[in-house]
């Protein structure tokens, strides 16, 4: 089996290609598996590991033959998108949205036959509480709207080519290599400056976390199923305000660094509280 991974030396990408290279022979079933990784090229790459082969790719100038270029992969896990973390930049439906929409035509044009989707629990909106993937997409800032766009470009495109899609709503995630504006690299760096203060919110909040290498682990037993589940939240299900969140960071890291709550407003383009609903992961995990 050939996975292909988009995005593999981001966040999510390196976490996912670790994950399916260190995959054992009983969890593949005595089947071989390559994993071909794309890189930009600009550095940042993971160090070659068995099963995986870098190979070059920008979407501002995609191969003529995709497909080809990624050796004909099985599966392809996109997670390749730029612009982040500035979710209100109109590049998201100007410029990211037309490139994701291009290269994934024409590879499902082409014959692929299964695609795994990184999405956004931001596709959600402003609506609070539990959200399962039965709620509405309503998005509220240029990001999100842009993803839930490119969701329902693929599922017109299933109507005439016939291809598996997941598509994968994550919810927040933390862990090494992070990028540092984050909340978890930000605190975890003033710990490592010795700082004696770490300003944030009032941490009323409530979210949705899970550890980047929990979700990588979802997305790579997804992948390997390569069925058509469609929306899939990747989350905990398990609501906790941030400030409990942090407070339970600190504690792993042993730091006697005091929080300053209230030094920052809530953030404007998030509801105050919501969280995930994963029955639908859990579900489709235990299917055989």
């Amino acid at each position: 089996m050939r996975i292909a991974v988009t995005g593999a030396t981001g966040f999510i990408g390196r976490h996912v290609v670790a994950t399916l290279q260190a995959l054992d022979e009983s969890t593949l079933q005595g089947e071989p598996l390559e994993i071909i990784a794309t890189t930009r090229g600009s550095g940042g790459e993971p160090a070659p590991l068995s099963r995986v082969r870098l190979v070059q790719l920008d979407l501002q100038s995609p191969p003529d033959d995709p497909l080809r270029h990624l050796s004909f992969p099985d599966v392809l896990v996109h997670l390749a998108w730029g612009g982040l973390p500035n979710y209100h930049a109109a590049r998201h439906l100007e410029e990211e949205l037309p490139l994701h929409e291009a290269f994934l035509g024409r590879a499902i044009r082409d014959g692929l036959k299964a695609v795994v989707v990184a999405g956004t629990c931001f596709e959600y909106g402003m609506q609070e509480g539990q959200l399962s993937e039965a709620c509405p997409s309503r998005p509220a800032n240029p990001y999100a709207s842009a993803k839930d766009r490119l969701r329902g470009f693929l599922e017109d495109l299933q109507a005439t080519h016939h291809f598996q899609l997941t598509w994968l709503r994550f919810f927040y995630l933390y862990g090494s290599g992070q990028p540092g504006r984050t909340l978890y690299s930000q605190l975890i760096q003033a710990i490592g400056r010795g700082d004696e203060v770490f300003d944030m919110s009032g941490g009323e909040q409530v979210r949705d976390y899970l550890t980047v290498t929990e979700a990588a682990g979802f997305v790579s037993s997804l992948a390997l199923r390569a069925g058509n589940a469609g929306v899939v939240n990747i989350c905990s299900g398990q609501p906790r305000t941030v400030k409990s969140l942090v407070e339970g960071w600190v504690d792993e890291a042993d730091a006697s660094i005091r929080l300053n709550l209230g030094h920052y407003p809530y953030p404007a383009h998030e509801p105050m509280q919501f969280w995930g609903n994963n029955e639908k992961l859990r579900s489709l995990l235990e299917t055989p």
